[in-house]
């Protein structure tokens, strides 16, 4: 059914800063490495409006990609010979695929060989012995209309729909570049510093309680369990062992790769917590890997930088700022979702 290329092995020498997205292996980002100047590169390995299946497969990441880009050695790509994928077909089928190609990883890759024999089935509406691309089209335009709609409920309830800024916000913007910055312990802003346990896949029951674990996919919430073991609190922030940090406004449990971080004598507000969970991050980059795993701790010693007034932490800074890049961010989302239900509308009132 599917043309199947791999990509191919470009050196950092060869990887110059550009406008054309590199696909990786990574699980996150639609697998994009970065953009770079690739296309007078002859092994590049430049591809259009396709599917990428890693050598994980379900298990690393299987995007749809409606531009030009190129693409790296252990990730493979998928066309319909006579076909172009339009935007919802492409999205509609690369799902598909998640089911078909689950199970791999380190030990068992899927390789392009292994996709070539087509030995994998996949279920797609047909209509007349053929594959009924038209059902695709009208069903993940039902799907999009119906998530539109959820998001603009969302955003009223919540008030997010009002994006414009404040005196006190767009002061706060621009005194960023002015502030002064002192460095705090992990340990004097946090009295709660645990780690996760261990609890295999196995073993978990399925539950409603997010079980958080190592990795940035789905803000490292890898299942939902209802095992009776250690719950932690909602206003938290878990760090994992290669660093990533997340806030977590819910109750949850966390695996024995996770730190996780809270305060009991102190309310820290939404809009404090989240900016610490970034200064953490910041102070975490690039220190641990594999190689170097973080335990919670040997983290409490680990300086993060906050701002400051008066010697003190300008608590007060932190959530204007924050709430200003919040309205900043969601300006965007309520705009694109306006003109997603207005177009929705049209359609439905023809």
């Amino acid at each position: 059914m599917f043309e199947v290329r791999t990509g191919s092995l470009l050196s950092s020498d060869e990887l110059i800063g550009g406008d054309i997205p590199r696909v990786s292996a990574k699980s996150d980002n639609n697998g994009i490495l970065g953009f770079f100047d690739t296309i007078k590169n002859e092994n590049a390995r430049h591809c259009e409006n396709f599917i990428t299946v890693n050598f994980f497969g379900s298990d690393g990441g299987i995007f749809y990609h409606p531009y030009k880009a190129s693409v790296e050695m252990k990730v493979h790509t998928l066309k319909i010979p006579d076909y172009e994928f339009t935007v919802r077909t492409g999205l509609f089928i690369a799902n598909v695929l998640k089911s078909a190609l689950y199970g791999f990883g380190y030990g068992s890759q899927l390789s392009s060989t292994k996709l070539k024999k087509n030995n994998y089935l996949i279920s797609l509406p047909n209509r007349d012995g053929k594959i009924d691309f038209e059902f695709m089209e009208s069903f993940v335009a039902e799907l999009e209309a119906q998530r539109v709609a959820e998001l603009e409920a969302y955003l009223t309830v919540t008030g997010l729909k009002d994006y414009g800024l404040t005196k006190d916000e767009e002061l706060a913007i621009k005194k960023l570049d002015n502030i002064q910055w002192s460095d705090f312990k992990f340990k004097d802003i946090f009295d709660q510093i645990k780690q996760g346990r261990r609890l295999k896949s196995a073993d978990q029951i399925s539950g409603n309680i997010p079980f958080v674990m190592s990795g940035v996919t789905n803000s490292g919430v890898a299942n939902y369990i209802s095992n009776p073991i250690n719950y932690f609190p909602p206003n938290s922030i878990t760090i994992d062992i290669f660093g990533n940090a997340f806030y977590r406004n819910y109750e949850f449990s966390a695996g024995d790769d996770t730190g996780v971080y809270w305060n009991n004598t102190k309310n820290y507000s939404q809009e404090t917590m989240l900016f610490l969970a970034s200064s953490a991050e910041k102070a975490l980059s690039g220190k641990y890997s594999y190689g170097k795993k973080l335990r919670s701790s040997q983290s409490k010693n680990i300086p993060m930088k906050l701002p400051i007034l008066n010697k003190s932490i300008d608590f007060d800074y932190m959530d204007t700022l924050i709430s200003a890049v919040q309205k900043l961010v969601i300006k965007d989302v309520v705009l694109w979702a306006d003109k997603k239900i207005e177009a929705t509308k049209e359609i439905v009132n023809r």
